[in-house]
């Protein structure tokens, strides 16, 4: 098949849509456009592949391509996760191109597509700095400036702390199976946000956790958690504050700022009460009920090292626990725990 040709003046339309020519002068432009291939794809063709070293960039003259990020999904078999659609007069590929790192997608064509691809095939970056050195330089320049600049932006955009940002924090330090705050929140963000008013934490597990999976299923052990995960975000709502955490299969968290030991005490009793009139729908009418062990500590009356008052506390939950369960242990400085 014969190559495609497009006329220069189109392509050097299109060749200015990328970052990285869009302040060269025509006559620079003009030899770009003499550097080029027309790429031709078939509906459904790979244009390239995640993993592969980025060798050229692409400007889509007519068609429709769509990148995907390919991941591990359940039992080892590959997921695809579109990333997004370009149409013609889209740039694909230029900052990959500029940066010279593996690209992290996957693109293929929906529909037949006609691409402008730069280098044309077999040349490279150091054939052109031999050939044209002064358009080669201001390319080269005109990359590092993208690439400063796309730099920028991104520490930008991290320290205004956008919606975006604030959402994919949201999401990392989410627990996925109950929608409370997770362990890795508890331990990396909390810490960031302790002022001078004391912080409280109580810790809760559920008795006979293991006799209700035991007896009604792991489905029963889901709906207990759902109940469970409600009554500590509803008490954080009734208090007008507060994270409400997940630390580990059954074991949870309630932190609140601002709250004494005495007055997370009483926070503490109603938790426990709510537990113990949790109506299990697997379990209904059986006469199946729950007790709760807990445990709480102030910050920093009972430990000014946060990740150690939360170690002590966790102990704490612990062995109330296995002490029997329904009781609620309390941290005191020193390490001297008592019944509260």
């Amino acid at each position: 098949m014969p190559p495609v040709v497009a006329p220069v003046p189109e392509l050097m339309s299109l060749l200015r849509r990328a970052e990285l020519f869009s302040s060269l002068l025509d006559d620079d432009l003009a030899y770009v456009a003499g550097r080029v291939d027309i790429v031709r794809l078939d509906e459904g063709a790979t244009l390239f592949s995640q993993g592969e070293k980025p060798r050229r960039f692409f400007i889509v003259r007519t068609g429709e391509i769509g990148v995907y990020h390919i991941e591990e999904g359940p039992g080892g078999r590959a997921r695809e996760r579109e990333m997004a659609r370009y149409v013609a007069g889209d740039v694909i590929g230029d900052f990959d191109f500029a940066v010279g790192s593996p690209l992290d997608a996957t693109a293929r064509a929906h529909a037949r597509s006609e691409l402008v691809a730069f280098p044309r095939g077999g040349m490279s970056m150091q054939d052109l700095a031999k050939e044209k050195p002064d358009a080669a330089s201001r390319i080269l320049l005109r990359s590092l400036s993208m690439i400063s600049s796309r730099l920028r932006s991104t520490q930008r955009l991290i320290s205004e702390n956008s919606p975006w940002v604030r959402e994919l924090r949201r999401q990392i330090y989410t627990d996925s199976g109950t929608g409370l705050w997770s362990r890795a929140f508890l331990d990396e963000e909390v810490p960031k946000n302790l002022g001078p008013s004391p912080v409280s934490v109580v810790m809760l597990k559920p008795d006979r956790f293991k006799e209700l999976n035991d007896a009604f299923g792991h489905a029963a052990g889901d709906e207990a958690m759902a109940l469970l995960s409600g009554i500590l975000a509803g008490e954080a709502e009734r208090l007008g504050r507060g994270w409400a955490v997940r630390l580990r299969s059954n074991e949870t968290a309630l932190v609140l700022p601002g709250l004494g030991a005495e007055a997370a005490i009483d926070a503490a009793r109603r938790l426990a009460a709510e537990v113990a009139a949790m109506d299990v729908p697997a379990a209904r009418g059986t006469g199946f009920s729950f007790t709760a062990s807990l445990s709480l500590a102030e910050w920093p009356a009972d430990g000014a090292d946060w990740k150690r008052l939360v170690e002590d506390a966790y102990f704490l939950l612990t062995r109330a626990w296995k002490d029997g369960g329904d009781r609620l242990y309390r941290l005191m400085p020193a390490d001297c725990e008592a019944e509260a």
